[in-house]
């Protein structure tokens, strides 16, 4: 009956119409992971379980529009693999760092990675943001913190690319906030409207990038 049908169906199924069949067994993989390990762990919320695909799976995945092919990303503050696996995952073009500084999201990670066959990709590292020598082309992040906060630990990270934050209804207000810093820094912003696909809570992302 039609009216059984959920948000969260709506969304799996117009992600599995829009995805390689390789590609979304593999997501279907990491939300068996995400709804197991990851509520059991306490990386996710216990009310996140009915809404994987289409908020956080969804959200992750509109991000592939605004990268590069063959670019190398970070995910800082990946916690439970969001949005970097759905994204190493979808792209296989892409090459992933997952940075993640908390003990039991690591082991996640790690464990999530090897299940998930991606180890030849996707690279988990220990670590904060501001503690990371090396570079990348984008950064990518969701629900770390405050903009200017962000940038303050991101920005060498990226000196020729740039960083993607995902941020929703924040967007033009941590804008605002981070406005003085991020001109004395050289760095510029743009709020990028973002749409999942059908049954996909749409978001909204910040791109920061130099002059």
């Amino acid at each position: 009956m039609t009216g059984d049908i959920t948000g969260e169906d709506v969304a799996r199924e117009g992600l599995a119409a829009s995805l390689d069949r390789q590609s979304y067994e593999a997501l279907s993989q990491y939300v068996d992971i995400l709804a197991g390990r990851g509520l059991e762990w306490g990386l996710l919320g216990p009310r996140e379980g009915d809404r994987l695909w289409q908020r956080h799976i969804g959200n992750s995945l509109a991000l592939g529009d605004v990268l590069g092919r063959g670019m190398e990303i970070a995910d800082v503050g990946s916690g439970a693999g969001l949005p970097g696996l759905p994204l190493a995952i979808a792209r296989p073009d892409l090459k992933v760092t997952l940075i993640e500084p908390l003990l039991r999201r690591f082991n996640f990670l790690t464990l999530a990675v090897e299940e998930l066959g991606l180890g030849d990709r996707v690279e988990v590292l220990r670590a904060r943001a501001e503690e990371t020598k090396r570079t990348f082309d984008v950064v990518v992040c969701r629900a770390v913190a405050p903009l200017d906060r962000l940038v303050k630990w991101t920005s060498p990270l990226f000196p020729d690319g740039a960083l993607v934050a995902l941020k929703g209804s924040t967007a033009e207000e941590e804008v605002r906030q981070a406005s003085k810093f991020l001109s004395k820094q050289r760095l510029t912003t743009e709020i990028l409207e973002l749409s999942g696909g059908p049954g996909v809570e749409p978001t909204r992302a910040i791109r920061v990038t130099r002059f």
